[in-house]
């Protein structure tokens, strides 16, 4: 038999040194000629009905290109972003909504037209010669909002008197499954000698990876196509689901996704900000940058965790581990772009 070489050897790292070199490539290295940069102007209350978004400041500040809104968006057909939220492969839980019913996916659009539904979700873009003019202007735009009832605590959204975000389905509670058996799960918890409880919450937490995501957008007018320089967990999801969002045909789409300077979840889905230079980039004939900043990123990066959990084991009088039962309650935030959370925290309870 030939021997496995690589087993029990030790194996050269090939990429640091032209990251030690400062030679990385990553999204907001990229530049484009003639390009100009974007800003986005942030709610800061977590539940509002959006009466008026006044931008005439904004677009006379110096350097200002143009200032769009949710309203822009709906003018120009942007769809929401057809997120795949759903775990699927076969290991993992079969997630399923309310009463056994199909999981109601809210859309979430590139920016919103109706409501604001976190603190931080981006209400108008702001276009302008550079980054500092850009944010500037964005911190004039103004936004009148009816503010709403809201709640933050995941237990006390599940209350029948709760305000809820969305108006379909009529409870906060987006998915509600059980998994094994539970009669006789039950059954064993009545008869066992000792049984052992303990309620845990695991707290609500972001990735903060070292580089804070940044996207390059530029629209080519002679061949009709878009390029989107941007870091992810995956240029293919991004491709697929910007497209959908723009309404254009997926081969009119380059995505160049080169280093990326860290993920922990944070960047395997897309962001409404990559849409949003393609789209900008197209209405004004110039390639549009964003680079998020860390506040930003602390308010608007995808997050995970917060679970709240009921775990109890059932032992026998020898000390025997006969049953084990939980509830598992996980908020996964105002759109659900992803119940990876959630379908973890099922299968970890162990």
């Amino acid at each position: 038999m030939n021997k496995i070489q690589n087993i029990g050897t030790h194996t050269r790292r090939k990429e640091d040194d032209r990251l030690l070199r400062g030679r990385g490539q990553f999204s907001d290295d990229f530049i484009a000629e003639n390009q100009c940069y974007c800003a986005i102007t942030r709610s800061d209350i977590p539940h509002g009905r959006i009466r008026a978004i006044s931008t005439d400041e904004a677009r006379n500040m110096p350097g200002v290109i143009a200032v769009f809104t949710g309203e822009d968006c709906l003018r120009d057909g942007l769809q929401a972003i057809p997120h795949s939220p759903v775990p699927s492969t076969n290991n993992d839980v079969k997630l399923r909504g309310p009463g056994d019913r199909d999981i109601v996916i809210n859309p979430h659009y590139l920016l919103p037209n109706d409501k604001v539904r976190y603190v931080g979700e981006g209400i108008a873009m702001v276009v302008a010669e550079t980054r500092e003019q850009a944010r500037s202007a964005a911190e004039r735009v103004g936004i009148d909002t009816d503010a709403l009832p809201f709640v933050s605590n995941a237990l006390e959204a599940l209350e029948p008197d709760a305000p809820l975000l969305w108006d379909n389905p009529a409870t906060n509670a987006s998915v509600d499954r059980v998994f094994g058996d539970q009669k006789t799960t039950d059954e064993l918890f009545d008869n066992a000698a000792h049984v052992i409880g303990l309620k845990f919450h695991v707290e609500r937490v972001t990735g903060v990876p070292m580089e804070p995501r940044a996207a390059l957008g530029a629209y080519d007018s002679t061949t009709g196509r878009y390029t989107l320089y941007a870091g992810s967990g995956g240029a293919v999801r991004q491709k697929r689901e910007i497209s959908a969002a723009l309404g254009i045909d997926s081969d009119d789409l380059r995505i160049i996704c080169k280093d990326v300077g860290g993920n922990f979840g944070t960047r395997n889905r897309v962001y409404v900000e990559f849409g949003l230079v393609l789209w900008a980039a197209k209405k004004i004939g110039r390639p549009v940058k964003y680079t998020c900043s860390r506040s930003e990123a602390f308010l608007s990066d995808y997050q995970g965790r917060d679970l709240h959990t009921h775990v109890e084991l059932a032992v026998d009088e020898n000390g025997r581990f006969i049953a084990m039962r939980a509830d598992n309650i996980s908020n996964i935030g105002a759109f659900m772009v992803s119940l990876s959370p959630l379908g973890k925290g099922t299968a970890l309870i162990t």
